[in-house]
């Protein structure tokens, strides 16, 4: 085989891997746009109202400790970057409501919080938590892919490398 013909090759590949990689990224991401979970008033909420849009999701629990330390991260990253069109969305991996109210006042929590109810669980493991373990944070970017993940506590440096990956374009 010629070297044209072995280098034709392996562009061909990597294009073909690059394109299932992308596709699998936006495969994923469609799975939670076309979701539907719950506000703290219990109304259920659409999210793809929030298509085209770079996201921060994070999945959490009040009884997680982790989840509790990075908190005051995501709020702190969402004030710094919200002007560039940033927004942090908590999913609460728990069945009841009006406990929640409380914890998000008391952690002064003002990005939007939804309730995953029963499907969190199945939420978290269609955007790659095979383990389903909290706390668990996306990347999403304005085309709906999934760009950045984090199993487990993640420091505020950490938070931020996955927001400017919703960010880049």
């Amino acid at each position: 085989m010629s070297t044209i013909a072995k280098t034709s090759m392996r562009l061909t590949c990597m294009s073909l891997l690059l394109f299932w990689t992308l596709a699998a990224q936006a495969t994923e991401a469609a799975e939670f746009f076309s979701s539907m979970l719950h506000d703290l008033d219990g109304k259920p909420v659409s999210l793809a109202g929030w298509q085209r849009r770079p996201l921060l999701v994070n999945f959490w629990a009040r009884w997680c400790g982790p989840c509790r330390a990075e908190i005051p991260e995501l709020v702190k990253l969402r004030a710094r970057l919200r002007d560039e069109g940033l927004e942090v969305i908590g999913i609460a991996v728990e069945e009841r409501t009006a406990a929640l109210k409380d914890f998000v006042r008391a952690y002064e929590m003002d990005y939007p919080v939804l309730v995953a109810r029963d499907k969190g669980l199945e939420l978290m493991k269609a955007l790659g938590n095979a383990k389903m373990s909290l706390p668990f944070t996306v990347a999403i970017d304005r085309e709906g892919r999934l760009v950045g993940k984090k199993l487990g506590a993640a420091s505020g440096e950490e938070l931020a490398r996955l927001a400017a990956s919703a960010l880049a374009q």
